[in-house]
């Protein structure tokens, strides 16, 4: 897609496949894949919808299309096959504006046509296409959730599902490509934190020793220079009570955790015993920057809520946390990878391929296939292998299932160490 003929370029990004069999599988692979990427491509909005509406989407997401091109096709392959008729059909999960849209794009008309516009389970999704069959207020159904393709044929109903076309595949990439990129620039813009004590402001009302101010001031400048360091950022005093923290974007979302806890704070009431006040602004100059820091802790001493604003001055809304997810077991992951490394030096040895199948495996490893093919999932499990479509022969019997092993994690992991 990226490279072959038709396409806009090589696209200046890495490609990281999470497969799955399942549209409502793609909840738990986003959650696996973690915030170690920069933009999500979902092949249809149907795993999108379900990892949005689950929460899980903490990073810019985006989707192939399959209203358009791809209904386009399913209505001419409709029209041409004598066991469709498109005019008298139901669809599911597009909007009824699109439907209508592409119908009347190609002088099809749309009295006859039912359509589902909210993503809900399979089950719901067979029973609204099976009910209008069944009552013969349609002759077929168009879906784009594979399962309840899978159902409706079962039952006997006229089925076709939508899928995308290359051309639409490649349109995606690029707006992928764009929003990461976009997020990669916006984690870089710059921010300030300005951080305020209350404990070192002058007071009429109660004086406290020079010696002892000094010492607290030099005591929380120096932690503050530890924390600033730990997220590549730089601290350095204003006045007798404020310091300010000149960081970017996305080194302030870590260590806030998204905008939602402010930074610093639980460390030097622990440490110093003393509270302080935060305030976070972004802007395209130090400026700026310290502009909006200034105004935000204004608002957070008043409002005692929103502490960061935006570049253009508005209240940073904190990111949605997602679910608690579960993570893999500290000796499940170590076989993954003794498995994937035992793997990598045989095929070094036999200078083959990094493509195997679970009797390849078998043999590598010295076990049974069926011992290779439950430790071949576990590496997919554990983003250690890619499932590949699978090997389609002439011979009789189930094709094979073939797996790319991703060796580059080893080497990355020998580089970190």
């Amino acid at each position: 897609m990226l490279m072959g003929p038709g396409s806009t370029g090589p696209l200046n990004a890495r490609l990281i496949a999470a497969a799955y069999r399942d549209e409502q599988e793609a909840t738990d692979k986003v959650l696996r894949l973690g915030s170690a990427i920069d933009a999500y491509l979902f092949a249809s909005p149907v795993p999108y919808e379900f990892a949005r509406k689950a929460g899980v989407l903490t990073m810019p997401a985006t989707y192939v299309p399959l209203g358009g091109a791809s209904l386009h096709e399913a209505l001419l392959r409709g029209t041409l096959d004598e066991r469709y008729d498109p005019t008298r059909a139901s669809l599911d999960v597009l909007s009824r504006a699109d439907v209508v849209e592409a119908y009347s794009e190609v002088d099809l008309p749309v009295d006859g046509i039912h359509v589902h516009e909210e993503l809900t389970s399979t089950a719901q999704l067979t029973s609204f296409h099976e009910g209008l069959w069944r009552r013969k207020a349609t002759r077929m159904a168009i879906t784009c959730v594979r399962g309840v393709a899978e159902r409706l044929e079962a039952i006997g109903v006229p089925v076709m599902r939508l899928r995308p076309t290359n051309a639409g595949v490649r349109s995606a990439l690029q707006t992928a490509g764009l929003l990461g990129a976009h997020h990669r620039l916006e984690e870089a813009q710059l921010g300030v934190v300005i951080v305020d004590v209350p404990t070192l402001r002058d007071s009429s009302r109660r004086s406290t020793p020079r010696y002892w101010r000094d010492e607290l001031r030099l005591a929380l400048h120096r932690l503050l220079l530890q924390e600033a360091h730990r997220i590549n950022a730089t601290a350095h005093p204003v006045d007798d009570h404020t310091f300010m923290v000149t960081a970017t974007r996305g080194s302030l979302v870590s260590a806030t955790e998204g905008f939602r806890q402010p930074p610093f704070v639980e460390r030097i009431k622990a440490e110093l015993g003393i509270a302080i006040e935060v305030g976070i602004g972004m802007g395209r100059t130090t400026q700026d920057a310290e502009t909006h820091a200034r105004a935000a802790l204004s608002r957070a001493q008043a409002t005692r809520q929103s502490f960061a604003v935006d570049r253009e001055g508005r209240s940073l809304v904190p990111a949605q946390r997602a679910p608690q997810r579960q993570q893999t077991p500290e000796p499940l992951r170590t076989k993954g990878r003794e498995t994937l490394m035992r793997l990598s030096e045989r095929i070094a040895e036999e200078d083959g391929p990094l493509v195997v199948d679970a009797e390849n495996a078998g043999r590598m490893l010295g076990v049974t296939p069926r011992t290779a093919r439950r430790l071949l999932r576990t590496l997919v499990e554990e983003g250690l292998a890619w499932p590949l479509p699978p090997n389609r022969t002439l011979q009789p019997g189930r094709p094979r299932q073939l797996y790319r092993l991703i060796v580059e994690k080893l080497d990355k992991d020998k580089a970190g160490k």
